[in-house]
């Protein structure tokens, strides 16, 4: 109980600020404009139905079930959640500048609040994403109950690689330009808009790699893991190929997960190492 209350009392301010962040930086966000809190549901639905179009309608790409519309907006809501989270976060620091040279307070606070209201509209994506597997009768499963782990798994990865895109965007303003060509990179090279058994099917050979082969690599990238997870484990446990029904090397399975807690522990430590200096570099 004594550890319990030294924790509440040395967070508590932290906690608070934190909540305030989160509330004004979520208001601030869809200020001005007529739907408001509504563009975090449209804006992943609107991208839904373009890529619904040309890739399912138009290429044929699917999965071969009738579920797979809800498959593929549950896809975009996920990576939707991580591009804005980390495009938002990482101009936090700078953004805040003003605000953390006049009030003393943790710096990392203003990146977990651009995170978090991130997370907020990932949650509201996911009631969208429940309502619309519930009109095309998805079948759900026990596997639900590892959802909030792949959804915390998703957070980590997504706050380390923030915290450290945030630190090098304080030292260098370059960093917003090449996370913006480099998410391009991550959006195409993830099974999003495509499913996997698609490349899995691939004839011929890529780079001397063979479809199944290229699959596996694909999985190995933590993003992609993740987001396949939240797949199999709340609508599509029977057509979504996952690192844990794909790879049989128990080793191999578990980089995705090693490769998460690594950037997420890195992303601390270099936060940690240089925001000291963030007041004198800006």
């Amino acid at each position: 109980m004594n550890v319990i209350k030294r924790l509440t009392d040395r967070y508590r301010y932290s906690w608070v600020v934190l909540k305030s962040l989160v509330k004004t930086d979520f208001k601030l966000r869809y200020q001005g404009s007529f739907l408001g809190v509504a563009w975090s549901v449209l804006k992943p639905l609107m991208l839904f139905c373009v890529m619904y179009l040309v890739f399912a309608r138009f290429l044929h790409m699917t999965d071969g079930t009738s579920i797979y519309p809800v498959v593929l907006l549950l896809g975009i809501s996920s990576w939707q959640f991580v591009n804005e989270a980390i495009t938002v976060g990482l101009r936090s620091v700078v953004d805040r500048g003003d605000l953390l040279r006049k009030i003393h307070f943790p710096n990392y606070i203003v990146v977990v609040s651009a995170t978090v209201g991130s997370l907020i509209s990932l949650g509201i994506n996911f009631v969208v994403v429940i309502i619309f597997a519930i009109m095309n009768r998805a079948h759900f499963t026990w596997r639900v109950l590892f959802l909030p782990i792949n959804v915390a798994e998703l957070y980590l990865l997504t706050l380390g690689i923030t915290l450290i895109l945030a630190t090098m965007y304080v030292y260098f303003r370059d960093v917003a330009h090449i996370w913006d060509v480099l998410q391009q990179v991550l959006f195409y090279a993830t099974p999003i808009i495509y499913p996997l058994m698609t490349v899995q099917q691939l004839k011929g050979k890529v780079l001397g790699l063979d479809g199944e082969t290229i699959a596996k690599l694909m999985l190995m990238n933590p993003i992609a893991q993740t987001i396949q997870d939240i797949r199999h484990n709340l609508i599509a446990p029977d057509s979504t190929p996952t690192v844990w029904n794909l790879i049989g090397n128990p080793f191999l399975r578990l980089v995705p997960l090693v490769l998460s807690l690594a950037l997420f522990v890195l992303g601390v430590y270099v936060f940690r190492k240089f925001n000291r200096k963030f007041a004198e570099v800006m």
